[in-house]
């Protein structure tokens, strides 16, 4: 009997459907892991840097600085969390030698793909909601631009997930998947404006900001919450969109070619 293009599509998304279900009841079954540590971290980030050191700085770009470092760490979050969630997950079924069914599986390799950025994606949305419910405790958050709030959330994951999934599938240990985020992830975080303006920075640290790609999706991300960015929303959303297109593609690549998954 021949397959339809309609039975086969259908397929996939059982398939695509089942993986992310897994990711998320993952997610969910180690909630005390997930989604309270970075719940915790946030808190102690807005009472340190919003209400003691906030107090003492004032405004920053004429923005009470509690409300201008809302955007940054709620992003700071997000993308952390997608890029942890998939890095350590498709690892672990790779460890287990679980991705192997995967790869035997008559589901192409996009589904495999998306059903673990779908998961990664999901987690980091759920912890950023959770962030910003807990930066209305400390001030007042509106949306005065809901799409660009949204669409940069989840540009902003699913970039960071793609990455965590190159991340995963070249790692040969545990220690590996932790290289990236300490030494990369964790200082362009830092440098992306989530606590300054770019403004306050001479020339040449300006310059160099602009190469850091956390620092177009905070500002992105800032203009959906405040109606300022320090980068034209063209360029933000250009960039953001690339970095999937090309991620993407690579994250495809190194699944077609079985890179450290079959040896």
């Amino acid at each position: 009997m021949s397959t339809t293009p309609a039975t086969l599509s259908s397929r996939h998304l059982v398939a695509l459907g089942t993986i992310a279900r897994r990711e998320v009841n993952r997610i969910l079954r180690i909630w005390t892991q997930t989604l309270i540590p970075p719940a915790i971290t946030m808190t102690l980030y807005f009472m340190i840097f919003g209400g003691l050191i906030g107090s003492r700085v004032g405004t920053m770009d004429g923005i009470k600085y509690m409300d201008f470092i809302v955007p940054g760490l709620v992003m700071m979050s997000v993308i952390q969390n997608a890029y942890g969630n998939i890095s350590s997950s498709f690892f672990g079924a790779k460890f287990g030698r679980h991705v192997e069914e995967l790869l035997v599986s008559p589901m192409p390799n996009w589904v495999i793909l998306a059903g673990y950025v779908a998961g990664a994606v999901l987690r980091g949305v759920m912890v950023g909601a959770i962030v910003l419910v807990i930066a209305m405790f400390f001030t007042r958050v509106s949306m005065p631009h809901p799409f660009v709030t949204l669409t940069t959330v989840l540009l902003g994951a699913t970039i960071f997930a793609l990455a965590g999934f190159v991340n995963a599938i070249y790692a040969k240990k545990f220690d590996d998947i932790a290289i990236v985020p300490t030494f990369i992830l964790t200082p362009l975080t830092y440098l992306g404006g989530v606590f300054y303006s770019v403004k306050l920075l001479p020339g040449w640290a300006e310059a160099a900001t602009h190469l850091n790609p956390i620092f177009y999706m905070v500002n992105a991300f800032r203009y959906g919450l405040l109606g300022t960015s320090d980068v034209p929303l063209a360029v933000a959303y250009g960039l953001m969109l690339l970095f999937v297109a090309v991620l993407g593609a690579l994250g495809l690549w190194l699944l077609r070619r079985g890179v450290g998954l079959r040896s």
